[in-house]
């Protein structure tokens, strides 16, 4: 074998070896990412529960994601709240909150978005707002818990509807370049004490961009996975109230919100 053949063998090997490296580390880039992605945290056995239809409230599951109706003794409900689900978290973690809730009359819908990430779809609102379902349903509020709240809140601030009228955020804060500061939206701001996710620097920072009769409510003895039923939390610290105290708070919170609206 000449020198030159041998040189473009060596060449030829060691290309071989590069792509085979290349295609190892994207091959265990891509295994990390489904890793870290597919199983997003809960639902708990509360929350299993509460997507049963029964003592007074419907739950049906659509494209959308989970729809929960009060039955007809409150007659057709007229308010409404879509609700994002926090990062990483599965939507149906928040059905216990979704399904009190909706027992005081509302219509609530907990969207499903890829990845149990709201940030991939913003906009999963929309087909809510205008599904036949719940065409009776005339004033609107978004909202949801943690990344599901910041998603929420930067829907609204670029939404034109006239329908949407409320924002609620649990353990949350709207992103920057959300500015809902000059809107006449009903807002409710809902933390908890104990959260130590939440970060405290930029939901103070967030404020400046609410309107300025935003209410706030504090959940004393309450952490930041309380608003869901989805386990402990990393970074989280232990609620020194039951996560049933909790959700009554943050139920009664929303429920105020939509009544005002």
């Amino acid at each position: 074998m000449s020198g030159a053949d041998g040189a473009a063998s060596r060449l030829r090997r060691a290309a071989g070896w590069t792509l085979a490296a290349v295609g190892l580390l994207l091959a265990t880039a891509v295994a990390a990412f489904l890793a870290w992605a597919l199983p997003p945290l809960g639902p708990g056995e509360r929350a299993v529960a509460a997507l049963e239809s029964g003592d007074g409230v419907t739950v049906t599951h659509t494209d959308d994601g989970w729809v929960f109706l009060p039955d007809s003794g409150w007659g057709v409900p007229k308010t409404g709240l879509v609700f994002y689900p926090g990062g990483r978290v599965d939507p149906r973690s928040y059905a216990p909150f979704a399904r009190a809730l909706a027992a005081e009359g509302h219509a609530v819908v907990i969207v499903e978005v890829p990845l149990s990430l709201a940030v991939l779809e913003v906009g999963a609102a929309d087909d809510v707002i205008i599904s036949p379902q719940l065409a009776a349903v005339t004033r609107w509020a978004v909202g949801g818990h943690s990344l599901g709240g910041a998603m929420a809140a930067q829907y609204l601030a670029g939404a034109e509807r006239a329908e949407l009228e409320g924002l609620l955020l649990l353990a949350s804060y709207p992103p920057s370049g959300a500015d809902l500061s000059g809107s006449h939206v009903s807002v409710t701001d809902v933390t908890a004490t104990l959260d130590t996710v939440l970060d405290r620097e930029s939901w103070v920072a967030g404020r400046a961009l609410l309107p300025e009769n935003a209410y706030r409510v504090s959940i004393s003895g309450g952490n930041h996975a309380g608003f869901g039923d989805y386990g402990a939390q990393p970074g989280d610290s232990p609620a020194t109230c039951t996560p049933e105290e909790q959700l009554l708070q943050a139920v009664r919170a929303a429920d105020e919100l939509l009544d005002r609206m």
